[in-house]
């Protein structure tokens, strides 16, 4: 097949070339577009992160990607059927010859979108009991601090103040946070858990309750707060949490899972403190409730004691049989005295009878001659003992000389044992050492046997020569060596210089190999050579 006779200049691609400049065109003509359309075949980040889908419209589809490291900072996420404005570039992928859209943001496509999104959300998290009443605290009456979570610049924070400062006066603590854009959920998140963080006693106080507030806005500008990494914080924050988002009309998932909602940012702060003049009367009230209690129960005590006291005996009554029992004893002690201290002089006048000179000096004999033999005994029981102690000493000391000569001799033996066996080992290290040598004398020999019979010039040594040119390197063929090449001829003996003549002939044809290689033999030799000497290789 011949080509048409218009085509026969036109320059030829290969395939990778025209992909190439058809992907070139494309990025330059659309490096920055903005494109509307449906998520179709998208079924969650592939294992290596990145995602791949289609968006499409009433008549068209275009592939799309998002690289993994787009999708990590992508505020709002892709998922199946939303319809979404994506921001990126265009490109084609040479691999099935199709244009793709490579998105770098998305975001929804309307309110309608948005609401969706939302509904999908607010029914996963209800499913996992997120929104559950069980889940919620109850607020503190009288909290010592007040964290906040909103943007330092609003106007949000002055009326939570300006309305604690009317109420009940507390110490706040404010966590700035940017409440919509880029990065916003993350911070407001980050807050919360910080908030929770902190020790109970440690330099910082920690909250007693929190606040999350911001003024009204639109759907997408309270989008933060709608989104799961809030939500999530918020129900793990184990302070207890108000949320103030937007207006009374306003609606976020966040209301769902905070402890109380409050329509606005300055209902919550009368949410958090009671009104400190309320409590003022009520304190007054109270106070004076229980001093009129406190005097209502004293008058009743009173009348309740004078009527026990009525009805009690008089002192004189309950101490007329006492007084009675006490002047029959105080007439019958004398007597009484008297007779125990006769019986006590009878019972000491018979012992003193009992106490006489020879008893006394009796008692006194027998008690020294019983120390007189017991200090007999005391002595030979010591002489006994000192006996058996020498005894038993002298018969150790015979034993430790025994035992010292005989360990002695034991390591006398052992020393000759060990020398005699250090003689052995080392006769044996000298044989070893003496065949190691041998062994080693006769593998050197043969190597230089075999180097003496493996050497070029064994091979000089039987007539030949090594023809080398002015670089040292040998010269193999007769063609190489031109006219008046300067060489070295090298023989057993030594080396020669040498020039080659300049009447050298042409290289034959290659139809003739053998006499061209006859006759370019090298003739040149001249000096010392012989006229037949060829070279060694």
């Amino acid at each position: 097949m011949t080509a048409a006779p218009g085509l026969i200049n036109a320059p030829e691609f290969t395939v990778s070339e025209l992909s190439n400049a058809l992907r070139r065109t494309v990025e330059d003509a659309y490096a920055h577009v903005r494109v509307r359309g449906e998520i179709s075949g998208f079924k969650g980040p592939h294992s290596s992160g990145h995602c791949y889908f289609a968006l499409k419209d009433e008549n068209a589809k275009i592939e799309a990607v998002i690289w993994k490291s787009a999708l990590y900072r992508m505020r709002f996420k892709p998922q199946e059927g939303l319809e979404v404005i994506a921001t990126g570039r265009l490109t084609t992928y040479p691999g099935s010859s199709k244009y793709q859209i490579v998105i770098e943001a998305l975001e929804p496509a309307g309110i309608g979108a948005l609401m969706a999104l939302m509904e999908e959300r607010k029914k996963k998290l209800a499913a996992e009991g997120l929104f559950s009443e069980s889940r919620k605290q109850l607020l503190p009456w009288l909290p010592e601090v007040i964290g906040v979570v909103t943007s330092p610049t609003g106007a949000v924070i002055r009326d939570i103040l300006h309305r604690l400062e009317d109420r009940f006066p507390r110490r706040v603590l404010l966590w700035p946070v940017k409440v919509q854009g880029d990065g916003s959920a993350e911070q407001i998140a980050a807050a919360i858990r910080g908030f929770n963080a902190l020790p109970e006693a440690g330099r910082i106080p920690r909250p007693d309750v929190l606040i999350v507030a911001r003024g009204g806005g639109s759907l997408e500008d309270l989008w933060s707060f709608n989104e799961e990494i809030v939500v999530r914080a918020a129900a793990d924050s184990m302070i207890p949490l108000i949320s103030a988002v937007g207006h009374e009309t306003d609606i976020t998932l966040i209301d769902f899972v905070a402890d109380k909602r409050a329509p606005t940012p300055t209902a919550a702060a009368e949410m958090a403190v009671p009104v400190r003049s309320e409590l003022l009367v009520e304190v007054d009230s109270l106070a004076r409730r229980t001093f009129v209690c406190w005097q209502r129960g004293h008058e009743s005590r009173r009348n309740e004691l004078r009527a026990a006291s009525r009805a009690l005996p008089s002192a004189a009554e309950l101490l007329a049989i006492p007084r009675q029992r006490f002047d029959t004893a105080s007439g019958a002690l004398p007597r009484g005295l008297k007779a125990n201290t006769h019986a006590h002089f009878r019972r000491f006048a018979a012992s003193s009878a009992r106490l006489t000179l020879r008893v006394l000096r009796g008692q006194v004999a027998q008690a020294r001659q019983h120390l007189t033999v017991s200090g007999e005994r005391l002595r030979h029981c010591t002489r006994s003992l000192l006996r058996s102690r020498r005894e038993r000493y002298d018969a150790l000391q015979a034993r430790l000389k025994a035992s010292r000569l005989a360990n002695a001799q034991a390591q006398r033996q052992r020393i000759a044992r060990e020398h005699e066996r250090t003689q052995r080992l080392a006769e044996r290290a000298q044989r070893a050492l003496l065949t190691v040598m041998h062994r080693l004398e006769a593998r050197v020999a043969h190597s230089g046997q075999l180097l003496a019979a493996l050497s070029y010039r064994s091979v000089l040594a039987r007539g030949f020569a090594l023809v080398r040119d002015e670089a040292g390197h040998p010269i193999h063929t007769a063609a190489s060596v031109g006219p008046g090449a300067r060489m070295s001829v090298e023989f057993s003996d030594g080396r020669v210089a040498a020039t080659a003549d300049g009447d050298q002939p042409a290289a034959a044809p290659a139809s003739e190999p053998k006499t061209a290689t006859r006759e370019s033999r090298p003739a040149t030799k001249r000096a010392t050579n012989p006229a037949d000497q060829g070279s060694l290789f």
